[in-house]
């Protein structure tokens, strides 16, 4: 079972490690202690946690479509030649870059601090995961 500890779960959360502690002690995060006593979140509860705390940018476009990811942002940078482009957002905490023609960044008038909208099918997202990730056992619960 997956398991992180505080600065993990803070880094993941996109909070500091007091923020998480506090989630903590308030019973909002639950935690155990590993075998060389640190505290330790498990990542199936971490997951729902930041499932519940995740808020998303309405998509303005209103616009129904298939895909599911949908990440509101602003236009960062756009580096054009004659026939393709490069547009980078900022959507929220994340940088997303789209290689795209030169012609849909005029059709869609795409320039630095434009409102614009990442859609990914989800057929087309890599998924990764880190090459070694701490493996802290953890003690069974006492009560």
């Amino acid at each position: 079972m997956p398991q992180f500890r505080i600065s993990e779960a803070a880094d993941l959360l996109g909070v500091s490690d007091d923020t998480v502690r506090r989630y903590i002690d308030q019973g909002r995060l639950p935690s155990r202690r590993d075998r060389s006593n640190r505290a330790v979140i498990d990542g199936v509860a971490l997951a729902e946690f930041a499932r519940a705390q995740a808020h998303t940018v309405p998509d303005p476009s209103g616009v129904r479509r298939s895909a599911r990811n949908r990440m509101v942002g602003i236009v960062t940078a756009v580096v054009a030649d004659t026939v393709m482009a490069q547009v980078e957002m900022q959507c929220g905490p994340h940088r997303v870059v789209s290689l795209m023609s030169a012609e849909a960044v005029a059709e869609l008038e795409l320039q630095p601090g434009s409102l614009a909208v990442a859609v990914i099918k989800s057929t087309n997202v890599v998924v990764e995961t880190p090459a070694e990730h701490g493996s802290n056992e953890v003690l069974p619960d006492a009560g």
